[in-house]
């Protein structure tokens, strides 16, 4: 089953430790390119995120966003380090004895020196543990969405390979017409040369010009390329870049099939051609 590379998932979780919110929202692009914006309590979590998240996707511009609201009275209680604040005064009674001059410590200076006031917050092992097992729900949402609109992408190309299917056979009924239009054509084109031009040279001429104009070849690999196409679409897994591939090929036979063309029919099949395998492309563009 094909996806898309754009999706969108959010979720939510709340318990003593406050609100964790996750979103996952993803655009078109090459390579999977991860972004994520994660609160100062959830950085350590980082890591596992993309490892995660390179399990699920392998395509698109990826960005992660994680909120994080404690809860109202337990997020954090202040705790004193007495044996530092000890340390941080027997070093400052040391220090004035040493010079006279210097200003006696305060409470709030003790109080504002790094270490001495400490924040005990949520336990960081089950604030992360929740988080992640957030983003497993999240991520799962996401792959969904993304296999949802594949299956529309799926629909939409499905719809434009059997107009180009029709398309295709509409010049190979006309082909053997053309032909006998061009030959007797071009026969009587010849007709005033005819004495400078033997017999076996004349054939010579009209089969040059049959394999000129026959287009059986382009038309057989315009049929073969969109049996490959309805194969690839039926697959999982990362197929963007190789349906990408069968478009440029497609492209390449239907201006090959317009180069060819020796009538206001072909060359108009060849341009329908050519609109339809562009907004076949388009869409694949979409396509993980």
């Amino acid at each position: 089953m094909i996806r898309s590379m754009t999706a969108f998932a959010r979720a939510e979780v709340r318990g003593d430790f406050g609100l964790i919110a996750c979103e996952i929202r993803s655009v078109n692009h090459r390579y999977l390119e991860p972004g994520f914006r994660l609160p100062e309590a959830l950085r350590d979590i980082e890591f596992p995120l993309r490892e995660r998240l390179r399990q699920g996707l392998t395509r698109g511009k990826v960005d992660v966003q994680y909120r994080y609201e404690p809860a109202d009275g337990t997020a954090a209680t202040l705790a004193l380090d007495k044996a530092l604040a000890a340390q941080y005064v027997a070093a400052a009674i040391e220090i004035d004895q040493m010079a006279q001059h210097v200003a006696p410590l305060s409470t709030t200076d003790i109080l504002r020196l790094p270490g001495v006031v400490k924040t005990r917050e949520t336990d960081a092992a089950v604030l992360q543990a929740e988080a992640l097992k957030l983003f497993d729900q999240a991520l799962q949402q996401f792959v969904a969405m993304r296999e949802r609109e594949g299956l529309e992408l799926a629909r939409l190309i499905e719809e434009r390979l059997a107009a180009t299917v029709a398309e295709t056979e509409k010049v190979r009924a006309r082909m053997p017409q053309i032909m006998t239009y061009y030959r007797e054509r071009l026969l009587n084109r010849l007709v005033d040369i005819r004495g400078e031009l033997n017999s076996e040279r004349l054939e010579q001429e009209m089969i040059l010009f049959a394999q000129k104009i026959d287009v059986a070849e382009e038309l057989d690999r315009l049929t073969a390329h969109i049996a490959e196409i309805r194969r690839v679409l039926k697959e999982a897994g990362a197929v963007g870049r190789r349906l990408d591939f069968l478009m440029q090929e497609l492209n390449r036979e239907a201006n090959t099939l317009g180069s060819k063309s020796v009538s206001a029919d072909s060359s108009l099949s060849s341009v329908e051609l050519k609109v339809l395998i562009e907004q076949m492309r388009e869409q694949i563009q979409n396509i993980e």
